[in-house]
């Protein structure tokens, strides 16, 4: 698929829209770093700081609402911060109890089988409530598939991976409840590949994520959402954006000289 004027422009508005947002709403560190300034410039530690800020939200403030837009223009339906539910039945939890017990001891993930065990007794049991995060992006096909992406950082961390697997794996039994024949996956989405050329290896990821079915990295998240090619369209619309507000950056940090 490959984008016209009108969809890379919207596309670079909601890049500037989310910049411009964070611009307004960022507030720079008040310690005293007099070294720091002395030797880089305050301008340059103010930069340095809004890169850190925006590093821990660039999810949600900047790949979430691209991402949303993109499939938005090939999908039936896309949503960020979509709320899965929060009922699930007593069998499904102990069947993902028994999955997870299962990747710990070394069985290898096979998400399609994990699937259909939960399905199996997705509606078995006491109905209890259960706590659980937001779907960052909601995605549905033209066809009735389903698709949720727990969007994150380029390198996990491992002492969370179980934490995210169980994730993956309540939000299909949540929405297995309502609609127990639904054709819905659920996948852990890298939005870049920090190993580039190579390719993406995390080793935290391995023995409790099928690389297959639960994990789009890079390339394959985007085009995945925009068709092929849109990885680079979008890697563009990003460049041109940046241009674009080049003036707005330069004036927004020279308040610190």
């Amino acid at each position: 698929m490959t984008l016209n004027k009108a969809q890379l422009s919207e596309i670079e508005n909601v890049i500037k829209g989310s910049l411009r947002t964070k611009f307004k709403t960022y507030k720079p560190e008040t310690n005293s770093m007099p070294f720091h300034y002395r030797l880089l410039g305050k301008d340059r530690m103010a930069l340095f700081s809004f890169i850190q800020s925006l590093n821990t939200t660039f999810g949600t403030s900047i790949f979430e609402p691209v991402a949303k837009t993109l499939a938005s223009l090939q999908f039936a339906s896309a949503q960020q911060q979509y709320v899965v539910g929060n009922n699930i039945s007593e069998k499904a939890q102990i069947e993902i109890q028994d999955i997870m017990n299962a990747l710990t001891t070394g069985k290898t993930p096979n998400k399609a089988d994990e699937i259909e065990r939960i399905r199996a007794v997705c509606n078995k049991g006491t109905i209890n409530q259960l706590k659980t995060v937001k779907v960052d992006l909601f995605v549905q096909s033209a066809s009735g598939i389903i698709y949720l992406f727990d969007l994150k950082t380029a390198k996990p961390n491992i002492s969370n991976f179980k934490d995210f697997k169980r994730t993956l794996l309540e939000w299909i039994a949540i929405y297995l409840l309502k609609e127990p024949n639904a054709d819905v996956h659920s996948y852990i989405a890298i939005p870049y590949n920090p190993y580039e050329p190579k390719s993406y290896e995390r080793w935290t990821l391995k023995g409790m994520i099928d690389f297959d079915e639960e994990l789009k990295v890079g390339k394959e998240f985007w085009d995945f959402l925009g068709g092929d090619g849109a990885y680079e369209e979008v890697l563009n619309c990003f460049q041109r954006a940046g241009i674009e507000l080049r003036p707005e950056i330069d004036a927004y940090f020279g308040k610190f000289k």
